[in-house]
């Protein structure tokens, strides 16, 4: 690990911590950020010792600040590609079997919100600030829109979104983006005490668990219900299932083998 790297990879115990390394950026994204996140993701997941993803920005200021405007910072956008950098980060992230929060630091803005968005949980500073000022100049969050809109209230996320006025870690919370807002100094004890209640559970039921949330985010009643229903059928036959009903029937601390 490298403090020259614009991301660090680091696992402390059973958790996978990805830092976006740009305090002087107030650790904005590039093409660099987004290819560090996603090795990253890759990484951890190809880890059997992970059972958590901890994504965070260096310093005390900013968790990410957005895209980076400097020029020759920017992102190049190649239009024979129907796709693009940013983008691909939200899709592998959405389809990630490990569960992930965000360790809101500091300031949260722009492309920044969709890195919070792409996380199952996040835990943020009390001095936070958060907002989508894109319309500021010229410009709309569309990326972190098909995300957003599934976590908060759509009159508040069409506030947000038109006025590009930020808003409190505290108000962040009420519209459900994150978690928990707790004094800078708490951060990180809070964010272990989330990562404890995660890595002591089944780690082969959070993985199935997320794939199926996934597989069923638009599916009608009827689809959902048949599919979760051959599923759970799947996940009694594991050695995780089989370990977690002996373990209740021995009045013991079951010992996971994530199989």
């Amino acid at each position: 690990m490298s403090e020259t790297e614009v991301v660090l990879h680091e696992r402390k115990g059973n958790a996978f911590w990805i830092t976006i390394n740009r305090p002087d950026k107030r650790n904005a994204i590039h093409e660099g950020v987004v290819r560090g996140i996603r090795e990253g993701l890759t990484q951890a997941h190809a880890d059997p010792l992970v059972r958590v993803i901890v994504l965070t920005g260096a310093g005390d200021k900013a968790f990410c600040a957005g895209g980076d405007l400097q020029p020759g910072q920017s992102f190049a956008f190649d239009f024979a590609k129907p796709n693009v950098a940013y983008a691909d980060l939200l899709r592998q992230a959405q389809n990630a079997t490990l569960p992930m929060i965000a360790r809101i630091n500091g300031t949260c803005m722009a492309g920044g919100m969709g890195l919070v968005c792409m996380t199952d949980f996040a835990v943020a500073a009390d001095h936070a600030l958060f907002g989508l000022p894109e319309v500021k100049v010229g410009v709309f969050p569309m990326q972190v829109m098909s995300l957003l809109q599934d976590l908060v209230p759509r009159r508040i996320v069409r506030e947000w979104a038109l006025t590009g006025e930020p808003f409190s870690a505290h108000e962040a919370k009420t519209a459900g983006l994150v978690n928990h807002v707790v004094p800078s100094a708490e951060l990180d004890a809070k964010t272990q005490w989330l990562i404890d209640r995660l890595a002591d559970k089944s780690p082969t039921a959070i993985r199935r668990g997320k794939y199926a949330m996934r597989a069923i985010a638009d599916m009608g009643f009827d689809q959902a219900i048949a599919y979760t229903e051959s599923q759970i059928a799947l996940l009694a036959m594991t050695e995780d299932a089989r370990e977690g009903l002996a373990a209740f029937n021995e009045k013991r601390k079951p010992v996971w083998t994530g199989l």
